[in-house]
């Protein structure tokens, strides 16, 4: 067998047209070859399971970028993809076959060897190891930069208009590889043997079907061996007793971002989104691009005007002839809007690559093309619930009040169950109410065969969360984890799941005596009662489990919380207040009495305990009296206790911290109650010299937390003086905002207003004037 690598007439075989993956110029000079050949059938690089799909890539709804995606059937984990681009050479080959009436093949070692040879990794058979030829080839050449060589001899020139012979490049091409690959064997590439083996075995079926009319598009570096003269005995022993695995192939929508990484072919391309732009500009590419440039930089709000456009261009073109290049390329398009748009500045110019030089193209495929039933099912409810997958990032607010968006929060929040994170939450920025939900999507072409992994469990969403949530609850081994999971639950709306995750949640809860785990559950509990009032959830069952939580945590509590070193101490503040805060959420949900005024009791034993550490006696008497379960004069008491002569400082210092808080608290409690700011600054200007040293790095990190503004007003107010306990200028005017108690007259003339601005009532007439 004596392929044709060279022009159209050479007799021998057919015509072998060695590419580089994802390149424009290797594109139109495909396309030109195929132009002027005409040949009798097409075979592309790519695995044969696939040639059922080929009829697909002329449906009108199939839109590159996109992908073939192989799985194992039985470990849908293990798959592979082959992308594909606009400015594919192989994409290009497909799609002139398809519009010809032409037979198209996919050539290549079959998924199903492929898969079962290694695990699951990103981008087809190649791998991206061993030597790199185009880098050799530009070494030759004495250029130290690959991609500049490629765009200089092959993206450019043939951008020009090419050779008078369409087939002459790919004839150089072929001869430089063939070079390459008696310099240097396999090239590192040892599975490249078998992988050629099958395309040959391929070839030769292909012959005695269609003749020698037949072009062959490949990765330039497989040319030499598809031309090489072997027998069939030899290429089918490279095959024998290949392992396989059953395959299911589909094509599915990729991502220029994707493409951009080593992926596909090993052949990771820099800028995908400048190839597209070469390969689709009909004319005047650079003036185009700087166009689309400064579009989105005015879109930044940078001002650029047609003058800027036209000095860039310009530029570009002055630095191409400098540089001895043949048109400009992508380094010269970058220089010139750095100098002209960006005004020499890299922070513009990282958007301009990582919106046009890269892209964030998201391609397409027909409702046709096959799929698992997971992913037809959730096709479905992204249909139905105008929530479209999009490549960029975004933010997505939810109001759950509302059918549609509670839909689509448990859409997403079924899918994070299953290990397919398209949305993540993030910190809403109108809402902190219940009723509001916000979300982060990035659809990732990965999420295809993360949705094909959790197929097993279902063929719908709903019946796949829930069989996954039952599964992990029965073998959760820890309290926490079925915790959350219960969690998850009430929020992807997984009622028939619920009856298994919480006879789960009791049997651990009965058999977890360590109350460091119990008190980590509540608060998690907690908010999945809340969900109910938004979510129209029955949270009954849950409200007794977290009811019998809350009481194990309030008698096992205070004794843990007893005689701890430091970080012990500072680990039993978080978890206190954090069942302080689980417990203000059972308000409503379960009985009054109960776990409330439980709790409060716990508290009042931590605060009066000398064995607990400093900073969760300060802690609970601070949460007594926000509450009002603690009079004023009853936390001076405390306060004057915990910061005694007879205290150590650094105990005094951590019930301090404890008391006022760090950026919790804020501060606000000394700047509002001068009364409690003199006994700390009474304790604190008392603190004798040879100990003060050791007190300071405490009070300088709890009191660098708070906000400049807070720590200049209380600044003032001690440089200003004297508090309580201390003489006093009868003289002296009264400190503003303060008094000796509440104004109770004063409160009472902001409530009308404060109801209105809330939506409670509709106010009486005069009442806004009040306040």
């Amino acid at each position: 067998m004596t392929p044709r690598t060279g022009r159209a007439t050479a007799p021998g075989g057919p015509l072998l047209l060695g590419v580089r993956h994802h390149g424009p110029g290797s594109a139109r000079a495909v396309l030109a070859a195929l132009e002027s050949v005409r040949p009798d059938a097409v075979l592309v690089e790519g695995p044969p399971e696939g040639d059922a799909l080929l009829p697909l890539a002329a449906h009108g709804r199939m839109r590159p970028p996109v992908a073939l995606l192989a799985h194992a059937v039985d470990d849908p984990g293990r798959a592979a993809f082959w992308p594909l681009a606009d400015f594919s050479p192989e994409w290009v080959a497909i799609r002139w076959a398809a519009e010809h009436g032409v037979p198209v093949r996919f050539v290549d070692l079959p998924a199903a060897h492929s898969l079962a040879l290694t695990e699951q990794r990103e981008g087809g058979p190649e791998d991206g190891r061993g030597i790199d030829p185009i880098g050799i080839l530009a070494g030759a050449a004495g250029y130290d930069d690959p991609e500049r060589w490629w765009e200089d001899v092959v993206e450019h020139r043939a951008a020009g208009g090419g050779p008078a012979d369409p087939c002459a490049p790919f004839a150089a091409l072929a001869e430089a590889m063939t070079a390459l690959r008696e310099a240097y064997g396999d090239g590192g590439h040892p599975q490249d043997a078998v992988r050629e083996a099958a395309m040959r075995l391929q070839l030769r079926a292909a012959r005695k079907e269609f003749g020698d009319g037949i072009a062959v598009v490949c990765g330039a570096w497989h040319v030499p061996a598809l031309g090489a003269r072997t027998t069939v005995a030899a290429d089918r022993a490279l095959l024998k007793g290949m392992p396989k695995v059953r395959t299911e192939l589909t094509w599915v929508p990729w991502t220029h971002r994707r493409l951009a990484r080593h992926s596909g072919y090993g052949a990771g391309i820099e800028s995908p989104g400048w190839y597209a732009h070469l390969f689709g500009a009909p004319d005047r590419p650079v003036e185009r691009w700087m166009t689309k440039v400064a579009g989105l930089l005015r879109d930044a709000d940078r001002p650029v005007s047609p003058a800027d456009v036209i000095e860039a261009v310009r530029l570009a073109g002055i630095l191409a002839a400098l540089r001895g290049r043949p048109a400009v390329g992508l380094a010269e398009a970058t220089d010139a809007v750095r100098a002209v748009m960006c005004e020499g500045s890299d922070v513009p110019l990282a958007l301009v690559r990582d919106r046009l030089v890269v892209g964030e193209v998201l391609g397409e495929v027909p409702d046709t093309a096959p799929a698992v039933p997971l992913q037809r099912d959730l096709d479905r409810q992204q249909r139905t619930l105008r929530l479209r997958p999009e490549a960029e990032r975004r933010e997505l607010d939810l109001d759950l009040r509302k059918d549609t968006d509670a839909a689509r929060s448990r859409l997403l929040h079924r899918l994070r169950l299953l290990g397919v994170h398209w949305g993540e939450p993030a910190a809403g920025r109108s809402s902190t109410g219940t009723f509001r939900e916000s979300w982060r999507l990035r659809w990732e072409p990965e999420l295809f065969v993360r949705t094909a992994e959790a197929g097993v469990w279902g063929t719908t969403v709903l019946g796949a969360a829930t069989a996954r949530a039952e599964s992990d609850a029965v073998s959760s081994s820890s309290l926490a984890g079925v915790t959350a999971l219960a969690e998850q639950c009430l929020l992807a709306g997984l009622t028939e799941a619920l009856p298994v995750v919480m006879r789960a949640l009791s049997d651990r809860a009965a058999l977890d005596t360590d109350v460091g785990h119990l008190a980590d559950a509540l608060p998690a509990l907690a908010r999945s009662l809340r969900y109910g009032d938004v979510r129209s959830t029955d949270t009954a069952a849950l409200g007794e489990v977290a009811a019998g939580l809350a009481e194990r945590v309030c008698v096992g509590l205070p004794p843990a919380c007893t005689n701890l070193d430091a970080d012990a101490a500072e680990e039993a503040h978080r978890r206190v207040d954090a069942v302080h805060t689980a417990i203000g959420l059972f308000a409503g949900v379960v009985r009054a009495d109960g776990p409330a005024e439980r709790w409060a009791a716990v508290l009042h034993k931590l605060s009066s305990r000398d064995a607990v550490a400093g900073v969760i006696r300060g802690r609970a008497t601070r949460l007594l009296l926000d509450d009002g379960r603690l009079t004023d004069s009853e936390a001076a008491r405390l306060m004057g206790l915990a910061l005694s002569p007879g205290t150590a400082p650094p105990d005094a210092a951590a019930w301090i911290e404890g008391f006022v808080g760090g950026a919790e608290g804020g501060g606000l409690l000394l700047v509002h109650d001068e009364r409690l700011l003199g006994l700390v600054d009474t304790w604190l200007t008392g603190i004798p010299a040879d100990t003060f040293t050791g007190v300071l790095p405490l009070l300088r990190r709890t009191f660098a937390a708070y906000e400049p503004a807070v720590r200049r007003t209380l600044g003032e107010l001690v440089r200003r003086g004297p508090g309580p306990g201390r003489e006093r200028d009868e003289a002296a005017p009264p400190a503003p905002g303060f008094g000796d108690g509440l104004d109770e007259e004063r409160a009472d003339a902001v409530v009308p207003v404060l109801r209105l601005l809330l939506g409670l009532d509709t106010p009486a007439p005069g009442a806004a004037a009040t306040g």
